[in-house]
């Protein structure tokens, strides 16, 4: 299920997402693997932000989003809504490598005449 933040975000500005990881019993948990990837809503990728590897994840990872990541388009259509999507593993006692995903929407306020 996606998390959907009220807080909106500034165009070409500076936006902090911060991801808590949390196992099956709802435990801080460090993965073993993460990563994200930047979307609007029509699944178009943002600032070649795909797949962005979080090396040495811990169980909070502050994500920063600037400047291009936040960029609105000419023409978009989709009311600046981006999608962070979140794709990480870790292990427990259940098992290892189990997957541990999640998305947040939010949207990015478009401010008038900004290049």
């Amino acid at each position: 299920m996606a998390v959907e933040l009220t807080t909106h975000a500034i165009e070409k500005s500076t936006f902090v997402i911060i991801v808590a990881f949390t196992d099956e019993d709802g435990d801080a948990v460090s993965p073993v693997t993460a990563n994200w990837t930047l979307s609007d809503g029509g699944g178009t990728i943002i600032n070649s932000r795909e797949q962005v590897e979080i090396s040495s994840p811990t169980s909070s990872e502050d994500i920063v989003l600037s400047g291009d990541d936040l960029a609105l388009r000419a023409g978009e259509t989709n009311l600046g809504a981006r999608i962070l999507t979140i794709e990480a593993t870790y292990n427990s006692d259940l098992g290892d490598g189990l997957p541990l995903n999640g998305s947040v929407i939010f949207t990015v306020d478009n401010l008038i005449k900004i290049s």
